[in-house]
């Protein structure tokens, strides 16, 4: 089978830094056709976006899709539960993880995998804040160090 073409539309910078990723999932989304043009045109954003599995199904609620401009009365609410389109058997394993504390499922990325808008979901732990300060921390030492090895490689 022929590789398929990615085309990311959207991310949620926020996710891995207010989150530990535990493991990610691909999973479909139910759209209607002016919500497809729409994300088309990236206006789509994800950053208050959470999942919730409910009587056996996946939704993402929070996740904003801007009205297409030539719309008109095919629009749907932006802020509308966008049902995501999983297997049972991701379903029920979703939904034993979800079921620990402090476990949620938060959508990563929104992309195109040929012609079908696919969602990038993962099973993540909120971090402390000391956890996101020790990100922090390494991310600069790691930034400082790179500075240093590019200097001394420049001068010789």
């Amino acid at each position: 089978m022929a590789e398929q073409a990615i085309k990311t539309l959207a991310r949620n910078k926020k996710a891995h830094h207010d989150y530990f990723v535990t493991e990610t999932l691909e999973a479909g989304i139910e759209l209607f056709g002016t919500e497809v043009k729409s994300i088309r045109a990236g206006k789509v954003n994800l950053t208050d976006a959470y999942g919730r599995v409910d009587k056996g199904e996946v939704f993402i609620l929070g996740m904003n899709i801007s009205p297409y401009e030539q719309g008109n009365i095919f629009n749907k609410d932006p802020l509308r539960p966008k049902k995501l389109l999983l297997h049972k058997r991701e379903i029920r394993r979703l939904i034993g993880l979800t079921a620990q504390d402090g476990y949620s499922l938060i959508p990563l990325s929104l992309y195109f995998k040929g012609s079908r808008v696919k969602l990038a979901l993962g099973v993540c732990k909120g971090k402390k804040l000391y956890d996101k300060r020790d990100d922090i921390a390494k991310r600069d030492s790691k930034r400082s160090m790179d500075r240093a090895f590019k200097e001394h490689n420049n001068r010789f």
